[in-house]
């Protein structure tokens, strides 16, 4: 299971990236992209990317330490919810902080769910929510069985 979910997490990261960097129109102009026609195959997930907040180093070991346990806490109960199918840190330290993979009916949905973070509403970590496609049942989603 991990080791179809790595190629695919470091496939959205690559692909986030090199959009993110090519998609700033030029002053005064918009371009637009039209939507891809459905996919019977396909379903939409909604990836946050953590970064670290503009609190991330404002906080002492203790204060630090609890506002882990409830981040930790929140996890578990998007779990439950079924509402967050994939979370874990990027362990090299650096400007990303973690993943988070949602299951919900919209991006503001996604928005709201990442919002509820207490990493997020002290500032320590900020999300960025964008939509995904992938094959259902690429990931462990109860929903779909896996891919054939």
């Amino acid at each position: 299971m991990t080791s179809r979910l790595f190629p695919a997490l470091l496939v959205l990261c690559l692909a986030v990236t090199a959009a993110s960097a090519n998609d700033k129109p030029s002053k005064g102009t918009m371009t637009l992209t039209p939507a891809a026609p459905p996919d019977p195959d396909l379903t939409t997930y909604y990836v946050g990317l953590i970064t670290k907040g503009p609190n991330f180093d404002a906080y002492d070991k203790e204060d630090r330490a609890k506002i882990q346990s409830a981040h930790l806490a929140n996890v578990d109960r998007l779990a439950q919810l079924g509402k967050l199918l994939v979370a874990g840190p990027c362990p090299d330290n650096r400007e990303w902080r973690g993943i988070y993979i949602f299951k919900c009916g919209s991006l503001q949905e996604a928005q709201q769910l990442a919002a509820s973070d207490p990493e997020v509403q002290t500032g320590r970590l900020k999300v960025e929510i964008h939509p995904w496609m992938t094959e259902k049942g690429s990931i462990r989603d109860p929903e779909f069985p896996p891919p054939k």
